[in-house]
C-alpha cells in the first residue's frame, strides 16, 4: 500500500508509520474496535473491516463483495473530507493526505482526485460506504442511506400537494418532519385539502415563527391537540403492545361508539342537530395565528374547498385564508353543516364543503411558472384495493376513496398529456410548463384501515400514521432525492393504464 492516499482502497485504514507501529504494539486485528483520536473537521462515518484482514481488499485481491456480507460495523474518524456549513461543498482540503498537518504525517500529495468521489458519482454497489447527514439532532447513520447524497448540490425547491383523509393525515405529519430534515430541500408551496389543509396551515403557522424548527413543533402541537401521543417514550411503547393494524381498524370500527356515531350520520341530515354542534377542530384552528399564515415567510399556501352551488372548486390563499376556509376545506357534507363564507367573486355568501370532491388536492395552483417544476404529492388515500368492500361502512369509504382520488387523477391526465404535446414538439418547450411528478404514500398500511380509523383519532393509529410516513418519506429521499429537479419518479401512463 503507498503512503498517497490517492493509491489507496476507499476506506482503508491509516497509513500513517507511526499509527501503524501503535497498531502493531496493540495487537490490532480484523475483530478489534479501531479508533482514531479526534481531530477538528473531521466527520465520523461508518466503515467495514473484513473478517481475516484490518484494511479492504483491492480488486485484484479477492471477492470484496462476499467479504462484505459478512464483516463488522467499525467506527473512525474520516479526515480530510468535510461539509462547509454554508454551501454544503466538498472541503477544499479533500486531496490532502489523511495526516496531513503541521506535526503529523506524511507530505502533501500531489493534486488529484478526492479519495471518495465516488460519493459523489452515487457507486451504488458500495451501499454501506457512505457520508452521514447532519440531521435534526445528531449525525445518526442508522435511519438512512447516504450513498446518494451529493455535498456539491444547489438547494433544491419543491412544491408539496397535501391530500386529505381524516385521521389518516398523520401519515402526513410523519413525512413532513422527516422531510424538514433535509435542509437543503426549500419547500417553496403547499397545497392542501381537508387533513392535509391543516398540516399546511400547522407547518406555514411553525414556520413564520422559527422556521424549520417551528413548523416541527407546531405540527407535533396541533396533532397532540388531535389526540396523538407525541411524547416518542410513550408513542413506542403502546405501539409495541397494540394489536396489529387491521385487528385494531377492525376493533374501533365494531365498538359501540362508532356503531352509534355512524348510524346517526346516515340517518340524520346535519342540519337536524342543534347549530351547536361543531366541528371539534374549529378551537383548535382558532388558536393557530393565520397573521402568521397570510405572512411574506415560508411556502406559499393554497387551500381548496367546493362550492356547493357551483360544484366548482375555489381557491383560498393569502388573504383570504382564515379558520373558515380550513374548516370549509373538511366540511363532510353528511358530518357538518356547509360553511359560509362571502366570495368577492359572485358578491354573495357561498357555502363550501369538503375539497376533495373538486381537489385532493388542487394542483393547478403549483403550476405557476415563479414555482419549481417539482411537485410531491403526499397521497393518503389508497389508489388500489384488492378485496372489493361488502358492508355498508366498507363500501361508504371506498366511494369516498374513489371520488376524492378522481380530481387528482383528471389532473395528472392533464400533466402527461402536456407532456406529451412537448415531447412531440406539438407546442414549443417553454410555451407551458413541464411539471414533474413524484409521490410518496404507503397503500399497504391504509389497505388496513377503514373509515372508523378515519372518523376516530385513536392515538395508536396516529403513531403508526405518523411512523409510516416517517418511513415513507425516508425511502423516497434515498431512492429519488437526486432525481429532484431532473425527472419524474412517478409512471403516469402506468398509473392510468
Amino acid at each position: 500500500m503507498g503512503r498517497d492516499h490517492r493509491h489507496q482502497p476507499q476506506l482503508g485504514l491509516s497509513h500513517h508509520r507511526r499509527r501503524v507501529a501503535d497498531d502493531a504494539r496493540g495487537g490490532l486485528g480484523p475483530g478489534d474496535q479501531h479508533r482514531q483520536r479526534p481531530w477538528p473537521h473531521r466527520l465520523p462515518v461508518q466503515i467495514r473491516l473484513c473478517r481475516r484482514q484490518a484494511r479492504h481488499r483491492r480488486p485484484d485481491q479477492g471477492d470484496r463483495a462476499r467479504d462484505r456480507a459478512r464483516a463488522d460495523h467499525r467506527q473512525r474518524d474520516l479526515p480530510g473530507y468535510r461539509a462547509d456549513a454554508a454551501g454544503r461543498v466538498a472541503d477544499p482540503r479533500s486531496d490532502e493526505d489523511p495526516w496531513h498537518g503541521s506535526r503529523h504525517g506524511d507530505p502533501r500529495g500531489d493534486a488529484g482526485a478526492p479519495t471518495f468521489q465516488g460519493v459523489r458519482h452515487h457507486r451504488t454497489a458500495r451501499r454501506h460506504s457512505h457520508l452521514p447527514m447532519l440531521r435534526r439532532r445528531d449525525a445518526d447513520h442508522r435511519h438512512h442511506d447516504q450513498r446518494r447524497w451529493r455535498l456539491d448540490r444547489a438547494v433544491i425547491r419543491l412544491s408539496l400537494a397535501l391530500q386529505g383523509g381524516g385521521a389518516h393525515g398523520a401519515f402526513t405529519w410523519g413525512a413532513l418532519d422527516r422531510l424538514l430534515d433535509e435542509e437543503d430541500i426549500e419547500i417553496a408551496a403547499i397545497s392542501g385539502t381537508s387533513a392535509g389543509a391543516m398540516n399546511a396551515v400547522a407547518f406555514k403557522a411553525g414556520w413564520a415563527q422559527d422556521g424549520r424548527r417551528g413548523a416541527r413543533a407546531s405540527l407535533a402541537w396541533f396533532w397532540a391537540r388531535v389526540g396523538a401521543i407525541t411524547d416518542a417514550r410513550w408513542s413506542d411503547w403502546i405501539a409495541a403492545l397494540a394489536p396489529t393494524a387491521p385487528a385494531l381498524a377492525r376493533a374501533i370500527e365494531m365498538s359501540p361508539s362508532f356503531k352509534i356515531f355512524d348510524m346517526t350520520t346516515r340517518a340524520f341530515s346535519p342540519y337536524a342537530y342543534s347549530s351547536l354542534l361543531r366541528n371539534p377542530l374549529e378551537r383548535i384552528l382558532n388558536e393557530i395565528s393565520f397573521d402568521a399564515v397570510r405572512g411574506p415567510g415560508g411556502p406559499a399556501l393554497f387551500v381548496g374547498a367546493t362550492n356547493v352551488r357551483s360544484g366548482k372548486i375555489r381557491v383560498f390563499s393569502g388573504e383570504a385564508l382564515g379558520p373558515k376556509a380550513i374548516l370549509a376545506s373538511a366540511c363532510l357534507p353528511t358530518l357538518f353543516r356547509a360553511v359560509e363564507i362571502d366570495d368577492p367573486a359572485t358578491g354573495r355568501r357561498e357555502a363550501y364543503w369538503d375539497g376533495g370532491y373538486t381537489g385532493n388536492p388542487a394542483l393547478f395552483p403549483l403550476y405557476n411558472k415563479d414555482l419549481p417544476a417539482d411537485v410531491l404529492i403526499v397521497n393518503i388515500n389508497p389508489l388500489y384495493r384488492e378485496d372489493v368492500p361488502g358492508d355498508s361502512p366498507s363500501i361508504q369509504n371506498r366511494i369516498n376513496e374513489i371520488s376524492f382520488n378522481s380530481s387528482l387523477l383528471r389532473e395528472l391526465r392533464a400533466v402527461d398529456f402536456v407532456r406529451r404535446l412537448l415531447d412531440g414538439h406539438t407546442l414549443p418547450e417553454g410555451a407551458m410548463k413541464r411539471v414533474l411528478i413524484h409521490m410518496v404514500g404507503d397503500d399497504a398500511l391504509m389497505n388496513d384501515l377503514n373509515i372508523a380509523t378515519k372518523a376516530i383519532p385513536a392515538p395508536v393509529i396516529l403513531a403508526r400514521l405518523r411512523a409510516a410516513g416517517e418511513a415513507a418519506m425516508d425511502r423516497f429521499l434515498i431512492d429519488h432525492k437526486q432525481d429532484l429537479g431532473q425527472r419524474d419518479t412517478v409512471d403516469l401512463r402506468a398509473m392510468f393504464s
